[in-house]
């Protein structure tokens, strides 16, 4: 039997579909993080972006999303490497680190619901969207302990 791809592929080599496949659909990178200035730590919230879907935990504009919001991230084979607020159990890090797939990714369980029945996912778990919320010191109150 053969392996799957992200097991024989490096990220470079994937084919869009294959890139785009390695998203578990969890909706952590769509909420809203605080970096403190001096030390560069990472604070994660529950605000999501103001163009996340939180019932679906998709983003409702991917299209056009990096052209809609600002500081919406492209992920790419390169940048995934380096960026340190990607969710410990982001298909795109685990793979760019060398380690497998979770049971529940859409890829290994066959179902694009495990993510969300194995509880990883932000669906109904967001406090507020970045439209809510008036001020940036308003972020402070959707503040959580660990990477959610």
């Amino acid at each position: 039997m053969d392996e799957p791809f992200w097991k024989t592929k490096t990220l470079e080599e994937m084919s869009p579909a294959e890139w785009e496949s390695l998203c578990d659909g969890c909706g952590k990178c769509c909420l809203s993080k605080l970096e403190d200035e001096d030390t560069g730590e990472i604070h994660w919230t529950t605000v999501g972006c103001r163009l996340f879907d939180d019932a679906t935990c998709r983003c409702s504009d991917y299209a056009n999303r990096l052209a809609r919001v600002p500081d919406c991230v492209g992920l790419t084979p390169s940048n995934v490497r380096t960026i340190s607020w990607l969710p410990q159990t982001c298909g795109y890090r685990l793979i760019a680190e060398g380690r497998d797939l979770y049971w529940w990714h859409r890829l290994v369980s066959g179902s694009d619901q495990t993510v969300h029945e194995a509880g990883i996912s932000m669906r109904g778990r967001t406090t507020a969207s970045e439209n809510d919320l008036a001020e940036p010191e308003d972020y402070f109150d959707h503040m959580v302990e660990d990477e959610p």
